[in-house]
């Protein structure tokens, strides 16, 4: 990979790097030959800093490193992406991402997508996991664990069940709703993407 890489002519080349669950863009960073090979050899992402001149290993003082699941290379061969786990925010100032301030959203009218509010949901918990704001319930689930959350996805199937027995199908999709969000909290503890999940799903229907 390194071979093919066309860095720029002081020696470096974009790395963008991505949660490869929820597939928000995290940061854009820069990276020599060097922090590139470290990238590869350590499987955490390692940058180079023009500012300070010196190589520097993301969470090294935080401790909110990126464990490396892939990376790619666009076809000009110019710029690498980098499809991460997050142990923690990716932005200095806490932030899950440093792409969070908008210059200027327009409201556009989007084609409607009935499955958009996964991938809103799948963000927003991806956020929650990295930044633990105080108040939040998803916040309460990850800091308790897996096991609470485990019985949260026990119970709200039970609740399910309870409702489509009655019936009730105001009460159901309540019901269907919290079991798909507790569902989507506990994939992103076990750094699981729904993508493969979805996949899972496809590769039935096509009979593979």
């Amino acid at each position: 990979m390194i071979e093919s890489i066309k860095f720029d002519q002081n020696g470096l080349v974009p790395a963008i790097v991505q949660d490869a669950a929820s597939k928000e863009v995290l940061t854009l960073a820069y990276m020599n030959e060097e922090s590139l090979k470290k990238t590869i050899e350590t499987k955490e992402t390692w940058f180079y800093s023009r500012s300070r001149q010196e190589l520097w290993h993301k969470g090294a003082t935080s401790g909110n490193t990126q464990t490396v699941v892939e990376m790619r290379y666009d076809c000009d061969q110019d710029a690498i992406l980098v499809l991460v786990q997050p142990e923690g925010p990716a932005c200095h100032t806490g932030a899950y991402t440093c792409f969070s301030e908008t210059i200027d959203k327009q409201e556009v009218q989007a084609p409607q997508d009935r499955f958009q509010i996964l991938n809103t949901l799948e963000t927003l918990i991806a956020e929650r996991e990295s930044e633990l704001p105080e108040g939040s319930y998803t916040t309460y689930l990850f800091t308790e664990g897996v096991d609470k959350i485990l019985k949260k996805v026990g119970e709200e199937a039970g609740e399910v069940i309870i409702a489509a027995k009655n019936r009730d199908h105001g009460e159901l999709k309540w019901e269907v709703a919290d079991l798909l969000f507790h569902l989507m909290v506990l994939l992103r503890e076990q750094k699981l993407p729904l993508d493969e999940v979805l996949n899972v799903l496809e590769e039935r229907h096509l009979g593979k």
